[in-house]
């Protein structure tokens, strides 16, 4: 048994912090010991809260990148060692594993590095009752762990971990669905499922077929493929382009890598932006109280479909604590979304006769089916659904390989000085793009209005040395421009030392 060590310190040597989405890093810093102690941080963090001890269960699932199975099992590992009983799920969704535990009370990890590059990987925990929120995370952060000696030289298990029996946490997921909205609910619906290397892939083609759609698997693939729903690859947008036009769809589905995050094409293979389906999904529901960060789609206001909007950081546990502050003022039905179309259900709504259950964590899946529904219940193409919304366009990309460090150093020198000041030099160097900066908002990173409404935001990564920027504007090709033309302007900016 080593000397005790805090999970800080682990974080601040190994590379591995938590970002919006739970602790993240490159595969190689992500050791067994690494993964084993985090793990057992977060079941020691529980068990402070009432919410783990010995004897208690402990839902495990992953993605599909070649790391997965390494780190579930040194995953199941650390709850054995702390008393607990693993729960094999298996590779399945994000929201499936969650909901599983959610609806037994007990807790569970996910082994997902979601849309990164499979070189990282990560883990999101989710408590008994719902997300670890940035409260928990500070908790588990400060836990010692005094870890065994179970690990060679490389912090690598000595032995191979038991096979725990696999519980299927799928079928209930799928049931949820077809239960909620019919078995003629997709009924007359030509629908592609974009398959390519996502966990949930399977589920999402068995939903179309259970759901009454005609069912076309597209390019699926046994090599991990990063698909980012917030930053499209052009590749995927010209394979969308392709189907719909070569097949005759109605739509093409997709998620990403741990089928939390939806991508919902048009009939013309368009990938409609997740803040946008977030608010058609909401209109669907007939959702009155909406929780949204801050780099989200102005539509959502605009739109006048909703009693309450709170925005919020990036970031689901951001999104979690405004919707639950919503349903705490008597606010309801609630739900939270997120630029990446991540859709979080706060609390039970009807769907015709039937009652849809809360889950209070990002999931693909719901956004991708009320949107469709809605649609053929209207007699309408997806693109003409979407048309019904103010016409407010968002766009993002990132800046890859550009250090946090860096991405904080911008942003600070263009925050530097008085009201007067900042705009000023925001003017400068964004004013031939969008002319004079008009407005401020921090609330995560920084978010320019201009005098002509058009908005860019620019935000460090949580999870990756990436700088994202979020542009809106009033037809989608002048946001891709301004976009194209910000990030163009940042990467030739030098900041002064």
């Amino acid at each position: 048994m080593t000397q005790p060590v805090s999970i800080a310190d682990l974080m601040a040597q190994s590379g591995v912090a938590f970002g919006t989405s739970g602790a993240r890093g490159l595969v190689s810093a992500m050791t067994d010991r690494i993964c084993f102690a985090y793990t057992c941080g977060f079941l020691q963090h529980l068990a402070d809260v009432g919410q783990f001890a010995p004897g208690s269960h402990v839902a495990v699932a992953g993605d599909l990148r070649p790391s997965s199975p390494r780190i579930m099992a040194a995953c199941a590992a650390a709850i054995r060692y702390k008393g607990g009983h693993v729960h094999f799920c298996g590779f399945v969704p994000s929201p499936a594993v969650a909901a599983y535990g959610f609806e037994r009370g007990i807790a569970s990890l996910m082994v997902t590095g979601s849309h990164i590059p499979d070189d990282r990987n990560g883990i999101k925990f989710n408590r008994t009752d719902g997300e670890v929120l940035k409260s928990d995370e500070l908790s588990i952060r400060a836990q010692a762990i005094a870890l065994p000696d179970l690990f060679d030289d490389q912090d690598m298990l000595r032995e191979a971990a038991p096979v725990e029996p696999l519980i299927d946490v799928a079928t209930a997921y799928i049931a949820r669905y077809v239960d909620a909205f019919g078995a003629q609910a997709l009924e007359g619906l030509k629908l592609g499922v974009y398959e390519h290397s996502a966990v949930g892939r399977d589920i999402l083609a068995a939903l179309v077929e259970q759901l009454g759609g005609e069912l076309h698997r597209l390019g699926r693939s046994e090599r991990f493929i990063p698909v980012d729903t917030e930053a499209v690859r052009l590749e995927d947008q010209a394979l969308a382009r392709k189907w719909a036009a070569e097949l005759g769809l109605d739509a093409i589905l997709s998620t990403d890598g741990d089928s939390d995050r939806p991508l919902l094409a048009d009939e013309s293979g368009a990938w409609i932006r997740g803040d946008i389906l977030g608010i058609l999904c909401a209109r669907a529901l007939g959702i009155k109280a909406v929780a949204t960060p801050v780099s989200c789609n102005s539509a959502v206001e605009l739109s006048g479909l909703f009693d309450a909007v709170r925005r919020t950081r990036i970031g689901s546990p951001f999104v979690i604590e405004a919707m639950n502050a919503l349903g705490a003022k008597g606010q309801a039905p609630v739900c939270g979304y997120e630029a990446n179309g991540g859709f979080l259900l706060g609390s039970a709504v009807d769907v015709g006769t039937a009652r849809l259950a809360a889950l209070p964590t990002r999931d693909a899946v719901l956004p991708i089916i009320a949107t469709l529904v809605d649609a053929r219940r209207q007699g309408l193409s997806l693109s003409a659904l979407q048309a019904q919304l103010p016409a407010r366009y968002t766009f993002s990309e990132r800046l890859q390989n550009y250090p946090t460090a860096q991405s904080q150093a911008l942003i600070a020198h263009l925050l530097e000085g008085d009201r007067d000041a900042i705009l000023t030099r925001l003017t400068q160097m964004f004013g031939d793009l969008a002319g004079a900066a008009d407005t401020i908002d921090t609330t995560d990173g920084l978010r320019i209005r201009f005098e002509g409404d058009d908005i860019i935001h620019l935000r460090p990564s949580g999870n990756a040395p990436e700088l994202r920027c979020y542009t809106e504007s009033d037809t989608a090709d002048r946001a891709a421009w301004l976009n194209e033309q910000s990030l163009r302007l940042i990467a030739e900016h030098k900041a002064p030392a």
